[in-house]
């Protein structure tokens, strides 16, 4: 577990404090102290949940017949990858990288050497939305890492690289809905 130095949004409760990163998310200490009890003793909180009509499901995200507590696997500093040298149909030459935790792919990269170039700006900002969001989506499906409109967000905002491009107009219209939900 490790501190993040800056206020952001915790992924569980949505409040913007001082979090530390467990399991593939971000919590601030009051989230945190929840999330150590449920990993603990999945077997009192179920009978608690019962005990107040919860209906909250658990499952394990690898078997969609299991009802077992959910398995996290959090994602190691170093990771083997695989580069990609590939072209598109401007014969522009991009690289693919994808990071491997026992041969699954958990997280994506895309980038070029013509990066400065001022048209490429704006399909730089897009390849940088989709590869964040495939990250977050394969790090779901394989490790275990809970997806929330706050991580979306996140993810969404640090792609964008000028304002209002693309990735700053969905963040910015996304933030709405962030706040509804706060409410």
């Amino acid at each position: 577990m490790t501190d993040i130095k800056n206020n952001e949004q915790c992924d569980g409760c949505g409040n913007t404090a001082k979090l530390k990163k467990n399991n593939g998310t971000e919590f601030c200490d009051d989230c945190l102290e929840l999330a150590d009890a449920i990993k603990k003793r999945p077997e009192t909180i179920k009978r608690i949940c019962k005990l107040i009509k919860s209906d909250i499901q658990q499952t394990d995200h690898s078997d969609p017949e299991n009802t077992q507590t959910p398995k996290f696997i959090d994602l190691p500093e170093v990771l083997n990858a695989v580069r990609y040298r590939t072209r598109d149909r401007e014969l522009n030459t991009w690289y693919v990288s994808v990071s491997e935790l026992d041969g699954d792919p958990v997280e994506i990269f895309a980038s070029t050497a013509f990066d400065r170039d001022d048209q490429l700006q704006s399909r730089i900002s897009n390849l940088t939305t989709i590869t964040r969001l495939v990250s977050l989506i394969l790090r779901n499906v394989f490790l275990g890492e809970v997806l929330t409109l706050g991580k979306t967000i996140k993810q969404l905002k640090r792609s964008s690289r000028q304002k209002n491009d693309l990735p700053d107009m969905l963040t910015n219209v996304l933030r709405g809905y962030e706040n509804e939900a706060n409410s």
